[in-house]
């Protein structure tokens, strides 16, 4: 594990390591005890979840990836699924885990010759791998899970979260974001309830990292919505700008931006977007699946229902959506927004 964490506050790393592996079974805090009624994962397992321990994106061809293992890990141990967490724990070390650094490649694709043939990494994935690692180690007292979870963390805190124009930031993935001029930041891969729970046991990793973020999310209000757009361009001075090359929209990805500070307690860093959702019931319209955050423009569909629901969450109020989601990513986005402490 040394070789994931040399060369970044090395001794900070370290004792912060050890004090979480000794003590992280007596450390669970709120969004580490976050719960799942068993009988909707058992739903969401049987439709998703195959029997060697990947969870299946039905809505992108049948591949897998970090994120989604992330989510299920997640899920299964908020549901008390021990036996289903194991599967995909092991599944996803096998499969997806590097050997060189302690990162996943993102993405599984049945049926290639080299069904992992992009070793790129994507962070959100390996959070939410190391998030669910660390509370599975503590509900059920597994110092492997345990260590696993902090090599993940100390490769992320090596390769991935960089100082670059004024702010501490957290990179998508090993290649592709930083440039010369910018550097590429996505609001979703901020995972707060796992950044927090890692921030109590290496603050002085963890901690800058959320401060920045949230300063982040705060200067990405852009156009008349005021929404910010799932990818951003970080750039000198400070600047927080939509990501070139990208279509400026608040949608796909974005959504997850409110699922995760509701699960955090930060429901007030989304106060723009409760206000843009807000004035769209007020008018009895639909919430659109995405917004142009430049031009005003929305998509002719409306949000799906996992989605209805985290937005409904953020107005207190009951929003009627669609139906049962049978797509991989919203039912997620629902069951996600059902952990409840």
């Amino acid at each position: 594990m040394s070789n994931c964490v040399m060369g970044f506050e090395r001794r900070a790393i370290l004792t912060a390591l050890a004090f979480a592996l000794t003590t992280g079974c007596a450390r669970a805090r709120p969004s580490d005890g976050l719960m799942l009624d068993p009988t909707l994962w058992q739903g969401y397992k049987t439709r998703f979840l195959t029997p060697e321990g990947r969870i299946v994106d039905n809505g992108n061809g049948g591949v897998s990836h970090s994120e989604g293992q992330g989510y299920g890990m997640a899920l299964a141990q908020a549901a008390g699924d021990g036996a289903a967490f194991e599967g995909m724990a092991r599944w996803t070390a096998q499969t997806l885990l590097r050997k060189d650094v302690a990162l996943h490649s993102w993405r599984y694709t049945p049926g290639r010759a080299d069904p992992v043939a992009d070793p790129n990494n994507a962070t959100d994935g390996d959070l939410l791998i190391a998030w669910a690692l660390l509370m599975a180690g503590r509900r059920w007292g597994k110092p492997d899970y345990l260590q696993q979870s902090a090599a993940i963390r100390g490769a992320v805190a090596q390769k991935l979260i960089v100082q670059r124009h004024g702010f501490t930031l957290l990179l998508p993935g090993l290649v592709g974001f930083a440039k010369a001029d910018r550097v590429i930041v996505n609001p979703s891969y901020y995972v707060w309830p796992a950044i927090d729970a890692f921030a109590r046991l290496e603050p002085r990793i963890w901690g800058p990292l959320a401060a920045d973020g949230m300063k982040i999310l705060k200067a990405a209000r852009f156009g008349p919505s005021g929404l910010p757009a799932d990818w951003l361009d970080i750039k000198g001075k400070g600047v927080v700008e939509p990501a070139e090359g990208r279509d400026p929209v608040f949608g796909f990805e974005g959504i997850r931006v409110p699922l995760y500070c509701l699960m955090s307690g930060r429901r007030g860093a989304c106060d723009a977007i409760a206000r843009y959702w807000l004035a769209l019931v007020r008018a009895g319209k639909p919430l659109p699946a995405w917004v142009n955050v430049v031009t005003g423009e929305t998509a002719p569909y409306a949000l799906s229902a996992g989605a209805t629901a985290i937005a409904g969450r953020l107005l207190n109020r009951n929003l009627p959506a669609g139906g049962v989601d049978q797509d991989y990513y919203a039912a997620t986005l629902g069951l996600m927004n059902q952990m409840r402490i």
